[in-house]
């Protein structure tokens, strides 16, 4: 059956109504869906940063440096605040981001895992309001039902909660959410790309906070850190330095992932052009180095004889006097373990150019 509208379409009451109703839909469309131009930029940045991965026997899921907080007082000290952060690995990265407050942050690492890492991590922070939901989602544990309570709780107290929490029942609906998540955040990934991100969620869901860092060609080493150590680690001069140890440093973190000011980039720090084209994006943005976290890196490469193509760029990255590197070395001590240290940009380059 035919209807008619009766109300001739130049009745001035006729046209004011229709222009309401196409302005509700706007807005209403708008209210649901995400900003494309926002995710196709972060993705686009990705992509152009990136350079094509490489292999490393670990999985690196947490780190396995237990001395990442020795640093703090000493970061305070030089006054290492704001510019540009560049890191390599997992989340000890979100520690130092809180404490340094960069402007933006370049996750660089060899391993194209990392940057599926880095993606669900986003996902999680993109979906957790407070840091025992992320914690719950991270670990696949029921939310709490009064998150606020729980704001200016204790570290303690959070990671007796995951430890005391059953593993949630619908922990195929969680990954579901966080595979569109993924998607939706504009960078191409593939059924394997899906698959190892499900793999690795799945690997904190099943271990809980004692979940350590694995090797595929080297034994477990008895001073491996848990998840929850470094948690309820501490920094030289005894305070709790995790990000995830406050509410106030869980928040800037997750500030950054919403505004996708967190960007995880593929690439070998000695490579071609990963590295080289973090530092002409910076100087496209009149920005300069704050920190550079290389972990143990490093050593790795100048064992692999890479050393000074690193060295070259990173005296392309525009830097300043305040500058630094922040590294771990192990092994010393008579129970092993790293030692974390600082060293300012400068003063590598310049050492570096002596011995040549």
């Amino acid at each position: 059956m035919t209807h008619r509208i009766w109300r001739r379409n130049d009745d001035p009451v006729f046209r004011i109504t229709i222009a309401l109703v196409a302005v509700a839909a706007l807005v209403g469309v708008r209210a649901t869906l995400p900003e494309p131009q926002a995710r196709t930029t972060f993705a686009a940045e990705i992509q152009s940063l990136s350079e094509p991965g490489g292999y490393f026997d670990t999985d690196n899921l947490i780190s396995n440096e237990r001395s990442y907080l020795q640093v703090l007082p000493e970061l305070e000290k030089r006054a290492v605040r704001g510019g540009v952060y560049i890191g390599v690995g997992p989340d000890q990265n979100f520690s130092y981001i809180a404490h340094v407050k960069p402007s933006i942050a370049f996750i660089l690492d060899i391993r194209r895992d990392n940057l599926l890492l880095h993606l669900l991590f986003k996902a999680l922070f993109a979906q957790a309001h407070t840091r025992i939901e992320y914690l719950a989602l991270l670990f696949g544990r029921p939310v709490p039902a009064d998150v606020n309570s729980w704001r200016d709780v204790p570290i303690a107290r959070l990671t007796d909660y995951i430890n005391q929490s059953a593993e949630l029942k619908s922990v195929d609906e969680l990954r579901a959410r966080v595979d569109r998540m993924v998607k939706g955040f504009g960078v191409p990934v593939t059924a394997d790309d899906l698959a190892t991100i499900d793999r690795f969620h799945r690997r904190f869901i099943t271990s809980g906070l004692a979940l350590k860092f694995e090797s595929l060609n080297r034994p477990a080493q008895s001073y491996y850190p848990t998840y929850q150590d470094l948690l309820v680690e501490t920094d030289g001069t005894g305070r709790q330095g995790n990000y995830l140890a406050s509410e106030d440093t869980f928040q800037f973190v997750k500030s950054m992932q919403d505004r996708d000011r967190i960007i995880p980039v593929t690439g070998n720090l000695s490579g071609p052009s990963a590295l080289a084209n973090i530092g002409r994006a910076m100087a496209q943005k009149g920005e300069t180095l704050s920190a550079f976290y290389a972990s143990n890196v490093e050593f790795y490469l100048k064992r692999e004889g890479s050393y000074l193509p690193f060295v070259n760029n990173l005296a392309r990255v525009p830097h300043t006097n305040r500058s630094v590197i922040i590294r771990s070395i192990f092994n010393r001590g008579m129970w092993g373990g790293s030692v974390s240290e600082v060293e300012a940009v400068e003063a590598l380059l310049s050492q570096s150019a002596s011995r040549r």
